[in-house]
């Protein structure tokens, strides 16, 4: 638990293994899951502004240009009317379901902007519909952010302040300023449509008070009205036609006050009263509140609280991708996916677990900073981004396709099983070496062996050439075995086919199961009037049954691999927890929309 690595303050010892650290390519993948006191130094050392002084120059001169190994450093654009060390920002999700990957560049972009004015940052869990929230959702959300080294200076809760928004609430129903409404939804709904005032609007101080102490006991009568503020019912902006700010609840427990209230604010109510409380100096959003920002603005006015400046940056929007909650829970409540952290849904915990690294999802969004510009984007960008990102640094591993895999007879291979020492990876000497077994009965892809012919040479990779003597075939035309002697002296550089292969020792392989998963949904984007139900994919995984190079036998769960001409994959179930190994393919990008083939994990020819 020591804070420093010599004596009690920074020395020379932590200057230098700091900059070993951002200089080694490693550390970006290390950092997010292992060694959790040296990732505590580490971000402590990322803190203190006078040793990041201290060692920028030494970090330069390792030739390292990004403060995370391969991550890079974006340049945030400036605050308006920010002072260094006075800047508040905050991060309110609801936990009413796993953040995703749009709640993750409001998290990220609040969180910098703090960082670079030494500023706070606050997460603020935004408790006000107890029908939605689950204590689970909470520890979800706090776990993803510490994941992706989102620190906040506190933690803090709207529930925190329904005492001083009720007093509020009522300061405003006092002055005339809101009111109680009774009006059937659909009735209210299309009179906000037409602009006309609801027939409670005008209804005295004392009715709008009397009606709002029935509320607050959840009484028959009370559990018809809500509260609604008296803005402007002519407006062209429609978020200021008289907004509802105060809704009756006594049907769920809340999360963390129990049965205490059975009136809850709404969102837009509680986040300018709650900004304004916990000293908020910027709020930055995604533009899609960009309509509510002159409610926001009125609200803090009418309840005579200082103005706040709103920052807004465009919302994440992605090709076949669906950032909706309600539509996420509806996956999960149709069985459609095994839960929140789904290989297949745009959440934090899901994206992980289908192999992205948090500094590839963080290079991606803040390269875009806060722009305002709106973009649908293709999530096979983040993909490329995250494939050049572990392309270096994940070792690489064979496994043949079991369908169709067809037996070689080297006439010349060792009859007993020899081992081949070859790096893990042929451009990263740090991954170390791995120990290819050789035999002189080995196994091919069976796509391989179609194209095979008498007296063709080709390279097994990682061992040398060998030429087929003899294909021979079943009555159907199908290759069902061949005979080849080795030809280690020939030339890899003149054979046209380099060929994946296992050594064929019994009980030597491991069974692995590839899967793959597709997207949720067939339509690159939803128009406004479309029903999603209507677009789903009826077929989203993919499965290749492998037999695996002994090597994968100590493969843990979470770890990332590439096996040769088939791409990257991560390891969702090691051998010792199943009887086969479960690995998930992580995309890399070459494709954006869904898949048309029976299965995608297909073999790289070359």
């Amino acid at each position: 638990m020591r804070t420093y690595f010599v004596g009690y303050v920074f020395t020379e010892a932590d200057h230098s293994i700091y900059v070993g650290l951002v200089s080694n390519s490693l550390w970006s993948t290390f950092k997010r899951v292992k060694y959790p006191h040296l990732v505590r130094w580490y971000q402590w050392c990322q803190a203190d502004a006078e040793f990041q002084k201290t060692v920028a120059p030494l970090v330069a001169a390792a030739g390292s240009s990004a403060e995370l190994g391969r991550e890079k450093r974006h340049t945030l654009r400036d605050l308006p009317g920010a002072e260094m060390g006075k800047v508040v920002t905050r991060f309110p999700p609801e936990p009413s379901g796993f953040l995703h990957i749009g709640h993750c560049k409001a998290a990220l972009i609040n969180f910098n902007y703090a960082k670079k004015y030494n500023g706070r940052f606050i997460v603020r869990f935004d408790d006000t519909n107890p029908n939605k929230e689950k204590d689970e959702f909470v520890e979800s959300i706090l776990d993803d952010l510490k994941m992706m080294g989102i620190l906040p200076t506190v933690i803090t809760h709207t529930s925190d302040y329904f005492d001083k928004m009720m007093l509020m609430c009522e300061d405003l129903i006092r002055r005339g300023l809101a009111y109680c409404d009774a009006t059937p939804v659909e009735q209210m709904r299309k009179e906000k449509f037409d602009m006309v005032d609801s027939a409670y609007r005008n209804k005295t101080v004392q009715e709008n008070l009397d009606a709002w102490e029935q509320m607050k006991i959840a009484s028959p009568v009370g559990c018809t009205y809500i509260v609604r503020a008296k803005i402007d019912m002519k407006s062209l902006n429609g978020t200021l036609r008289d907004p509802a700010i105060y809704r009756v609840n006594n049907t769920t427990p809340h999360i963390r006050t129990g049965r205490k209230y059975n009136v809850y604010p709404l969102y837009d109510f509680s986040c300018p009263i709650v900004d304004s409380i916990e000293g908020v100096t910027h709020v930055m959003r995604s533009n899609e509140f960009h309509d509510r920002d002159e409610q926001y603005a009125w609200l803090l006015q009418a309840l005579k609280l200082a103005p706040i400046p709103i920052v807004d940056f465009s919302r994440l929007n992605f090709t076949y991708q669906l950032l909706s909650k309600r539509k996420l829970q509806w996956f999960v409540d149709t069985g459609r996916v095994s839960g929140w952290d789904d290989a297949r849904f745009p959440t934090i915990k899901g994206m992980m677990r289908r192999g992205l690294r948090f500094a590839a999802l963080e290079e991606f969004i803040l390269s875009q900073g806060a722009s305002k510009n709106i973009n649908l984007m293709d999530m096979s960008k983040l993909w490329a981004i995250n494939k050049a990102l572990i392309d270096p640094i994940v070792p690489r591993y064979t496994a043949v396709a079991k369908e169709g895999a067809v037996l070689v007879k080297l006439s010349n291979g060792p009859a007993h099983m020899e081992g081949l020492t070859r790096p893990r990876h042929k451009k990263n000497a740090e991954l170390g070496n791995k120990v290819v077994q050789t035999f002189h009965h080995i196994y091919i892809e069976g796509e391989d062996a179609k194209l095979a012919f008498d007296g063709e040479e080709v390279t097994l990779m990682d061992w040398g050439n060998c030429i087929f003597k003899k294909v021979k075939k079943n009555d159907s035309g199908n290759v069902i075995e061949i005979d080849a002697d080795l030809h280690l002296e020939g030339d890899f550089k003149k054979t046209k086919r380099k060929l994946t292969w296992l050594a064929a020792i019994p009980n030597a392989l491991v069974p692995v199961k590839l899967v793959e998963y597709d997207h949720l949904i067939t339509k690159p984007s939803l128009a406004e009037g479309d029903n999603f139900e209507n677009f789903v994919n009826p077929n989203t995984i993919h499965e290749t049954i492998c037999l695996g190079d002994p090597n994968l036998r100590m493969l843990q769960k979470g770890e990332s691999i590439q096996l040769e001409r088939r791409g990257y994959f991560i390891c969702e179930k090691p051998l010792f927890k199943t009887d086969e190994i479960l690995l998930i393919a992580i995309p890399d990008g070459a494709q954006s929309g869904p898949s048309i083939l029976s299965h995608k994990v297909q073999l790289k020819t070359n």
